[in-house]
């Protein structure tokens, strides 16, 4: 049996990429160990961008009502002076959507689980174990294991997307290392279930810059209340994860009497970014491809990230659109963004973990004088042959609301699409100039002050934007247009390798 994609890991960066690919029409088969998704909460956090993703599944409406607004931020120090703010507006934002959300991760993969069956080109294989990969010219074998009987199975792919995690079998067969970014520390994470009222914390994520025991406190939906406690060198995981000694930890907070206890597990947050990203068939996303320390909430979220930029150019590539040397954009870009992120992240997390009393006075010192405002990262990608770093090439667009009612996103799928003020353009002659990709041309009429006030703020007359929702640019003619197309125009007439 072949398929255009084979994806190891069934977690939410696996079934995110087999919806968008599903959505698209192209076969996939995705392989997880597991029985069913994970039941225990992990991530808590993902943002507006990875909503969007989400949008575009057709989910998002589903997954809202599973989610939480909060009002951000806080780092404080021993004292409880603030060191760092990082509100979070209750208003919806550029995105279509707020930007950022709590939510309980079961519930998440509950949903997405849901989804795929609806998709009839994807089919699951739960309880599977992929233990080999063998390319040849024009597919790769994967041999796996049914795990329920122990039967030997094979099937072939034209590409596979390792989502399988830390310790990616996919990444092996790649033969990429991980690059060390620096952060790599234990912490117990503990989660409860609230029995009774208690707010003795607020809404706020709290981020306790303590020497004596670095914390954090997350709200969760519902109920759910998380604290993520720093081991110190000298202790010993198996014992702190005892139900008496972590509420010990918690005490000043919250007893046994107001919650329950749901997990304490001790994590390592890792810093690492992989070195390669693609070996010919092979492709990498997720965990498998970076791990982020948690003190930004963008693990998940770059995750996704990975899974929109890589939908859209597979399908391109398979469908026969565009060559091959496309899938190069993909490491080209998300690689350098994610390390940004991570960069951060771990910026962040030198902050809240410093224990050495000379850095801890001149931290209190300087940010408890002028405590520090935070505002969400606007990161563009990194240069690759579609992104060239120019008049907004590599930034990830607005989703105005348009007149009809609808956002953006809802009326363009998962196409190109150029959107233009009001009189700027002469459709047909767009469509002209894209006659052979999939284009939505938005041509906006008077009452849409969103998309107009966007356009406008940027000089231009119109938007050029990729499926993944990423700018090719701004433009002020058709001129224009025919130029950001260019690259596309050249990936056309090299031919395409895989019909």
């Amino acid at each position: 049996m072949l398929v255009d994609v084979a994806i190891v890991g069934l977690g939410p960066v696996g079934a995110t990429l087999a919806g968008l690919l599903g959505k698209l029409g192209l076969s996939v088969a995705v392989f997880e160990r597991e029985a069913s998704y994970y039941p225990l909460p992990r991530a808590v956090h993902f943002d507006g961008e990875s909503m969007r993703v989400f949008q575009a599944i057709g989910i998002a409406d589903e997954i809202l009502p599973h989610t939480l607004l909060t009002p951000g931020m806080k780092y404080v120090n021993a004292e409880g002076k603030l060191l760092v703010d990082w509100p979070r507006s209750w208003d919806v934002g550029p995105q279509g959507w707020h930007a950022s959300y709590r939510f309980h991760q079961p519930d998440l993969e509950r949903i997405l689980s849901l989804a795929l069956p609806t998709l009839p080109t994807v089919q699951r294989h739960y309880r599977c174990d992929v233990f080999s990969l063998e390319e040849s010219e024009r597919h790769v074998t994967l041999r796996y294991e049914d795990l329920s009987c122990g039967k030997l199975h094979s099937l072939q792919a034209k590409y596979v997307v390792g989502c399988d995690g830390a310790r990616s079998i996919v990444r092996r067969f790649i033969g990429s290392e991980m690059q060390d970014l620096g952060l790599h520390e234990r912490w117990l994470v503990f989660d409860a279930l609230l029995k009774r009222p208690w707010n003795v914390l607020g809404d706020h994520t709290v981020q306790f810059c303590d020497p004596s025991r670095p914390t954090t406190y997350v709200r969760g939906v519902g109920n759910r209340r998380r604290w993520e406690i720093m081991l110190l060198p000298d202790d010993d995981a198996s014992e702190i994860i005892r139900p008496e000694k972590i509420w010990t930890l918690l005490s000043r907070w919250i007893t046994p009497q107001d919650a329950d206890l749901e997990r304490g597990v001790v994590y390592t947050f890792h810093s690492v970014l992989a070195k390669q990203w693609r070996k010919k068939r092979l492709l990498l996303a997720g965990d498998s491809a970076h791990q982020t320390p948690p003190f930004l909430g963008q693990g998940l979220c770059s995750g996704i990230r990975d899974a929109a930029n890589l939908a859209w150019k597979l399908q391109a590539v398979i469908r026969g659109r565009l060559h091959e040397n496309l899938l190069d954009t993909y490491q080209a870009e998300r690689r350098p963004h994610t390390a940004k992120y991570i960069e951060q992240a771990v910026q962040m997390g030198n902050l809240i973990q410093a224990r050495e009393p000379e850095a801890v006075a001149e931290r209190d010192k300087h940010l408890s004088e002028h405590p520090k405002l935070m505002t969400n990262l606007d990161l563009r990608l990194g240069r690759s042959l579609l992104n060239n770093g120019q008049d907004g090439a590599g930034q990830l667009s607005r989703q105005p609301l348009l007149g009809s009612g609808k956002l953006m996103d809802d009326v363009a799928g998962q196409n190109f699409v150029i959107i233009s003020l009001p009189g700027a353009f002469h459709p047909p002659s767009l469509h002209e100039l894209c006659a052979s990709l999939p284009v939505t041309v938005v041509s906006l009429e008077a009452d849409t002050p969103q998309a107009q006030a966007w356009l406008e703020g940027a000089n231009a007359k119109a938007a050029v934007i990729r499926p993944d929702r990423y700018l090719m640019g701004y433009v002020d003619g058709p001129e224009a247009v025919q130029s950001l197309l260019a690259p596309l125009k050249a990936l056309q007439a090299v031919g395409a390798v895989i019909a």
